[in-house]
């Protein structure tokens, strides 16, 4: 059985566009992409004494279990060249794992839906381009509605 996962991806590190490129090519064949929003320039959040990030967010259908996936992606950001830092720092690729079909799950190793994105407008105005609509199955609110109380100061599509 298929599920639909949704997956954030940001870089700060080397070619940035050449990054997420490299990481969506990744994703497959574990992961089909069904729908990936524009690319946003965003300031760097937590540490803020390193350079701007692209942010990506895409929708994705896989076979894999939340546990299984977490491991693989997380073995596809050290192939793609991520290397251990400190906590918010510089990241070559990071693949965060935001929504898996509707569940709610915390483990030791992996909480769904993401614990912080409905704090995050990095995450959520990509988000907002392909699932304004999704429904966030512990805040109890559309994406379009977390948008709202979300500080999106800095953040503009890329290449625009």
């Amino acid at each position: 059985m298929d599920h639909i996962v949704y997956l954030s991806l940001g870089t700060n590190i080397g070619n940035r566009p050449a990054n997420l490129k490299q990481a969506l090519s990744s994703l497959p064949p574990q992961m089909t992409v069904k729908k990936k929003s524009r690319v946003y320039e965003t300031p760097p959040w937590g540490y803020t004494e390193q350079d701007n990030f692209l942010n990506q967010v895409v929708k994705v259908s896989t076979y894999l279990e939340p546990e299984p996936l977490l491991k693989h992606i997380k073995r596809l950001e050290v192939a793609l060249g991520r290397k251990s830092t400190f906590r918010h720092g510089p990241r070559l690729i990071d693949i965060d794992i935001l929504f898996y079909d509707e569940e709610i799950l915390e483990t030791s190793s992996l909480v769904i839906p993401h614990p912080h994105l409905h704090e995050r407008g990095f995450v959520l105005m990509p988000l907002m381009d392909i699932a304004p609509d999704l429904v966030h199955p512990v805040q109890k609110k559309k994406i379009r509605e977390l948008m709202g109380s979300s500080n999106t100061n800095g953040i503009k599509q890329f290449g625009k």
